[in-house]
């Protein structure tokens, strides 16, 4: 046993090799009681039990405790990694999807666009004019159905003509929803609080005249 045992490392000795140590020592005892024709024969050898020297036994625990902590470190890892890696595979399955289905969808707005154009582009070589005021109407129509206030400029004597699109909606609003429900809706007096409407300097002219007749 001794002589087994010194051919080995004491970790091997202590651990993992303990099943080896007691069939090579079977082998040699076997080997020795043959030599001598003793007769015997030796059926199994068992290591009971190993320990280190008293002196190093502190730092074999700890080896032995830092070992078992590889171990488990390396299973959580290994647990941690079989948890991440399909999940990022899945995600990365998905972001490609959404990539790919993104530049589909842009490819064929594009192609509409395109198509649109070169439809537009050949009713413009027919009428010029036609497809440019067409074109002028759409623009004007897209930018004022987002607003709800315009003014416009009466050339003649530079009056300035408010038109309070916001109350007119309301009230077109109010109706829709009052003739759905079965209700009848009063409209919105269009008094002062509407803003200012528009004065012909000439009526005013024209009053001023019959005030000083009457006179």
């Amino acid at each position: 046993m001794s002589e087994v045992a010194g051919h080995s490392q004491m970790d091997f000795a202590l651990y993992e090799g303990r099943a080896q140590i007691a069939t090579e020592t079977e082998k040699l005892m076997q080997a020795m009681l043959d030599r001598y024709g003793t007769g015997i024969y030796v059926q199994k050898v068992t290591l009971q039990n190993a320990l280190p020297p008293d002196q190093v036994a502190a730092a074999f625990d700890d080896a032995v405790k830092a070992k078992q902590d590889r171990e488990r470190q390396k299973n959580e890892g290994q647990a941690y990694a079989n948890d991440v890696v399909p999940r990022a595979r899945g995600m990365a399955a998905r972001l490609m999807q959404e990539a790919n289905g993104y530049n589909t969808e842009v490819v064929q707005r594009a192609e509409g666009d395109a198509a649109r154009f070169r439809s537009i582009l050949v009713e413009y070589q027919k009428a010029p004019g036609v497809t440019r005021d067409r074109l002028h109407t759409d623009t004007l129509r897209e930018v004022y159905s987002n607003v709800s206030k315009v003014m416009i400029d009466a050339r003649a004597g530079s009056n300035l003509l408010y038109l309070p699109l916001d109350k007119l909606m309301q009230q077109a609003v109010g109706a829709t929803a009052g003739t759905a429900a079965g209700v009848p809706v009063t409209p919105v007096p269009t008094d002062s609080s509407m803003g200012p409407t528009t004065v012909d300097p000439r009526s005013r002219d024209n009053q001023r005249s019959r005030d000083r007749e009457g006179r």
